[in-house]
């Protein structure tokens, strides 16, 4: 079932989710939405905050980055069928000189700016069937980690900008908020506060 994605602006994408045991209810089900949601949006990675729940969940594929010219076969190699889910993830390390990537969101549709990560991770997180796993990522692959990763800890991509950065799409983040955007996939707006 796909599910609507929640907008900038809710105050769910800004809690810390919480951690969750095999025994959360119609979790395979929900992993199964999260994908079909994920798919249907073009997204490469989604968080669970992006569907409204403040838990430490998410699901990512890099497969359509695979199809990038500008890539080595290496990098394609890697990126190529990399689905995984993600449970209760902590990063335990991030090493190397920062880079930076173009990062889209898509709590965050039209507005894409360069983000800078280490390359580098170090990951401990349980897969759907409750295994754990620690391993290491590089290039593409951790950056899309790190970027859902960094949903399940409230922050957004938009976070990580400078001050001017953030002043030059303040009025989009806005637009996005109010619900003043089209986009072609199925997104829940913050609800409009009344003014007083």
């Amino acid at each position: 079932m796909i599910l609507p994605i929640v907008a900038y602006g809710d105050p769910v994408l800004r809690k810390e989710g919480e951690p969750i045991t095999a025994e959360y209810p119609k979790l395979t089900e929900l992993i199964a939405n999260m994908y079909e949601t994920m798919y249907d949006a073009y997204g490469v990675g989604l968080a669970a905050p992006q569907i409204g729940l403040a838990i430490r969940l998410f699901v990512m594929d890099t497969t359509p980055f695979s199809e990038d010219e500008d890539l080595n076969a290496d990098e394609k190699a890697a990126l190529e069928g990399f689905k995984r889910t993600f449970i209760n993830a902590e990063i335990l390390e991030e090493t190397g000189d920062e880079w930076a990537f173009n990062e889209g969101c898509l709590s965050i549709p039209e507005v894409r700016e360069d983000v800078f990560r280490k390359p580098k991770i170090k990951i401990q997180y349980q897969d759907e069937n409750f295994k754990t796993h620690i391993e290491e990522f590089e290039g593409l692959v951790a950056r899309v980690i790190q970027h859902e990763y960094d949903h399940i800890d409230g922050i957004l991509f938009t976070d990580k900008l400078s001050t001017l950065k953030k002043r030059l799409i303040k009025s989009r983040l806005n637009n996005i908020s109010k619900g003043n955007i089209s986009v072609d996939y199925k997104m829940r707006f913050p609800a409009m506060k009344k003014k007083r």
